[in-house]
């Protein structure tokens, strides 16, 4: 690695709490390693999809347009509009969640500068060693743990996502309250996912599909109250063939 990509590594290290557990953990791969041997969780088609390496390598060339194209989304630029609906600039550290090989979490880390950091956090050992092969930069690292578990204090970020990701997990709202507890007051929580749409008969077809897969469908008002719940400000909804934009601010105390 060069001394950038080593700056970018440290960055990230430090952030982790409790400190036994960044002393633990391991960098051999190119990326902050904190559980080790452990596996991801693979009980269903999609999840075992996310941990191939296979799916890996061919992630951003065919397998997200792909997915992208069944959510409706070919005119959405979802790079841009991350980084807009987060106010991504400067020496922020922001905290992209299930981010698989990195491709996001390089591209928020471009819109930074100084010492700002863009972290992709994945429970996906194959994901993460295609992200710190391809998308390593001065300003993105990665590191490997449970999202329901973030090693991280509150109101450790200042921007806080998961694109693409909660309609896989087995516990999307826990992810949620993860990522509401450690983004600072005043800071910027954005997700994408899925959203139930049309009559109530073809949401049924939907779910069933869903479920058979390990796709889970959610219904367009579970994120926003959620967010208004945790006292988030600033919520804005956006839905797009069947994916939602939800995007929100912590208040300040």
């Amino acid at each position: 690695m060069t001394n950038a990509l080593d700056g970018a590594n440290h960055r990230a290290l430090q952030l982790i709490s409790p400190p036994k557990l960044r002393d633990a953990a391991v960098l051999d791969e190119g990326f902050v390693d904190l559980i080790g041997s452990r596996e991801a969780p693979q009980p269903t088609i999609a999840q075992r999809a996310m941990n191939s390496s296979v799916v890996a390598a061919i992630y951003e060339r065919l397998w997200r347009p792909v997915g992208v194209a069944a959510l409706g989304l070919w005119k959405t630029d979802e790079h841009t509009k991350a980084a807009t609906d987060l106010r991504l600039g400067g020496n922020q550290r922001v905290l992209d969640v299930a981010c698989g090989p990195g491709n996001f979490t390089k591209f928020l880390g471009s819109r930074l500068d100084g010492d700002g950091i863009a972290v992709g956090f994945d429970i996906s050992r194959p994901m993460l060693v295609q992200a710190a092969r391809d998308n390593r930069s001065s300003h993105a690292a990665y590191v490997r743990g449970d999202g329901r578990r973030l090693p991280f204090e509150d109101g450790t970020f200042d921007a806080v996502c998961c694109y693409a990701a909660l309609y896989l997990v087995p516990e999307p709202f826990t992810i949620v309250d993860e990522l509401i507890r450690v983004l600072r007051p005043g800071g910027r929580i954005a997700i994408m996912t899925s959203c139930a749409r049309g009559p109530a008969f073809l949401s049924k077809v939907q779910t069933v599909a869903s479920d058979r897969f390990g796709v889970r469908t959610f219904d367009r008002n579970e994120f926003t109250t959620v967010f208004q719940a945790a006292g988030l400000t600033e919520i804005e909804r956006e839905v797009h063939g069947v994916a939602q934009f939800v995007s929100a601010t912590k208040p300040l105390r």
